[in-house]
């Protein structure tokens, strides 16, 4: 694959994880309004949690995808066993009034566009803007620098500074992962995950 070999002429560090583990492969919904629900209540995108809270709640609500005319099930029958803040349930309602208020292709915008658009929904953040772009969308360029597993790779991997301007060290690494910076990410978090590799105190 032209990102993977680029990549690995690119990155020593990542040369050699993905010389150790397969290739990282994500079935993504297409669905922002799933996954953006699934963002809020469990505060991780489902597809990286390893709790599956929001798996549990739609099967609590006999749901087999969530969408804003079913959204009401999930509300009586599931969240109230989740004892979610406030702040979730204002920032779900106004998701729901943007769907219900908009008809958006999200395959049609640019990464910036989008980022614009979602950042328009009160509570909706930078870091779960990445994680639709990333997952959701599958954008090639995506490098969510807020997010906590990546940065801590990032400084162990690379010996960057946690203490002196973190995010600046790290998008200077993924630079030069020039237009693959969603696969570089999707190999980080991948080694992570991989049990027996993370161990080791290098790949």
């Amino acid at each position: 694959m032209p990102g993977k070999q680029a990549l690995a002429q690119a990155d020593p560090v990542l040369k050699r994880i993905i010389d150790s583990i397969q290739e990282p492969f994500v079935e993504s919904t297409r669905d922002v309004f799933f996954d953006l629900m699934s963002c809020v209540i469990e505060q991780q995108i489902h597809y990286r949690s390893t709790k599956n809270v929001f798996r549990k709640a739609l099967e609590t609500a006999g749901l087999p995808t969530l969408t804003p005319s079913n959204f009401h099930q999930l509300e009586a029958r599931a969240l109230p066993c989740l004892n979610l803040s406030l702040a979730k349930y204002e920032t779900m309602a106004q998701i729901l009034d943007f769907w219900r208020e908009k008809t958006v292709a999200w395959s049609a915008l640019t990464d910036a566009e989008v980022r614009r658009t979602l950042a328009s929904i009160k509570g909706i953040g930078p870091w779960t803007i990445d994680m639709i772009l990333l997952y959701t969308l599958q954008r090639p360029a995506v490098f969510p620098d807020s997010d906590f597993h990546v940065r801590q790779l990032m400084v162990r991997l690379y010996g960057l500074n946690p203490t002196s301007r973190l995010q600046a060290q790290m998008r200077a690494v993924a630079e030069t992962w020039g237009e693959h910076k969603s696969l570089a990410v999707l190999y980080l978090l991948a080694w992570k995950e991989s049990a027996k590799t993370f161990k080791k105190s290098y790949p």
